[in-house]
């Protein structure tokens, strides 16, 4: 019973057809290329509580920008965590409309320069190239620092609710979805978050995303 009422309030969380904002179509919009403030925070209300991330752009400028246009147009409402390995990482960043996510694979960014380590807490891209950065983010869950030679530079931290992060539903591992590199990905993009709760219903949701 206790199961079947988080798939219920989950599922009403997330509308499957949700063009949030009309910009989201129109990647090369002024609005959804604007410059991010130089610091800022955002909550993230999640399926298991409120987490807060801090940015400050000189961190990384253009990753930051494109979480800021991204959030602020409601990208990551309703997105799931797809890929929690415990102890490692929480990722997320595939909206929920399949054609919302798939016009943004592939809009990528250039590479920021590594400014921040990736410490238990900080939240970088994932990316499979270089120069590959695009809409999906990780939160890593300990200290990673032993990935900063691998470019993933972080835009942020979390600097209240870890422990929800850490309390994110991860049974299903690297099985919904998987990271970029493992080729997995395609039915989260053609299938959208109606994939996602019927083959694995029980995973944590972001209900919204605010900015202040």
């Amino acid at each position: 019973m206790k199961n079947a009422v988080f798939l219920i309030a989950c599922a009403l969380m997330i509308p499957v057809s949700m063009p949030q904002d009309q910009f989201l179509l129109r990647p090369d919009a002024p609005e959804m290329n604007r410059q991010a403030p130089g610091r800022f925070v955002v909550t993230l209300e999640t399926s298991k509580g409120k987490m807060v991330m801090e940015l400050q752009r000189a961190w990384a400028p253009l990753g930051v920008d494109r979480f800021y246009n991204l959030a602020a147009h409601g990208y990551y409402d309703g997105t799931k965590f797809f890929r929690v390995v415990k102890d490692k990482w929480a990722q997320f960043g595939i909206n929920g409309d399949p054609k919302i996510a798939t016009l943004w694979r592939s809009r990528t960014i250039p590479d920021d320069p590594l400014q921040q380590t990736n410490a238990r807490g900080a939240v970088a891209f994932a990316f499979a190239v270089p120069n590959g950065r695009t809409t999906q983010l990780f939160i890593n869950l300990r200290d990673n620092a032993a990935t900063d030679d691998k470019e993933f530079v972080p835009i942020g931290r979390i600097i209240d609710g870890m422990e929800v992060a850490d309390a994110l539903f991860s049974e299903y591992g690297e099985n919904a979805g998987g990271g970029i590199r493992g080729g997995k990905q395609d039915p989260l993009f053609t299938g959208g978050n109606a994939y996602l709760e019927r083959e694995f219903p029980r995973l944590d949701c972001i209900k919204k995303v605010t900015i202040r």
